[in-house]
């Protein structure tokens, strides 16, 4: 089973509850897996954090999206020659947008891990808001792309013609 998978699946996260209460604990120690295990040291740490951002490139289509769009925004604020501060701000901007796709995913993760995939209001609500934070986040960045990078690019483009 792979590292995904095994992360993934719903035995790693429950334990035998029959077992007495000193001897629940190992066994929940236990079959955490890779979930629940602490790094022994910064390079798995890194691996593990890798792992995670891998995962939500390859199964999150509008983390994809937001990848491609946020290097196009940071290619251009480099190119087109922003200040040191606006290419900072675009590149933030950028990283705050993924930040909320993987805490979106995680969240996702967590609540359909919860709810063992049955319909719960709560549930609908919690992934509703996780993805009205990504939304926000997106329109902020639009707006500080648009502000940043539209004027010296229409400069340029006004050039050519």
């Amino acid at each position: 089973m792979s590292h995904c998978a095994q992360w993934l699946s719903r035995e790693a996260y429950m334990p035998d509850t029959q077992l007495p209460p000193s001897r629940l604990e190992a066994n929940l120690a236990r079959s955490r897996g890779y979930a629940w295990r602490i790094a022994p040291n910064l390079f798995s740490s890194f691996r593990y954090a890798g792992m995670g951002v891998s995962y939500a490139f390859q199964t999150q289509r509008n983390f994809r999206i937001h990848v491609v769009l946020g290097a196009i925004a940071v290619g251009l604020a480099f190119g087109l020659g922003l200040s040191a501060t606006d290419r900072a701000i675009v590149t933030l901007t950028v990283a705050a947008v993924l930040v909320m796709e993987l805490l979106n995913t995680a969240l996702e993760s967590v609540v359909d891990l919860t709810v063992e995939q049955r319909y719960h209001e709560l549930a609908r609500i919690a992934k509703d808001c996780s993805a009205g934070a990504v939304l926000i986040a997106a329109i902020a960045a639009v707006l500080v792309a648009a502000t940043l990078l539209l004027p010296p690019l229409w400069l340029r483009l006004s050039l050519l013609w």
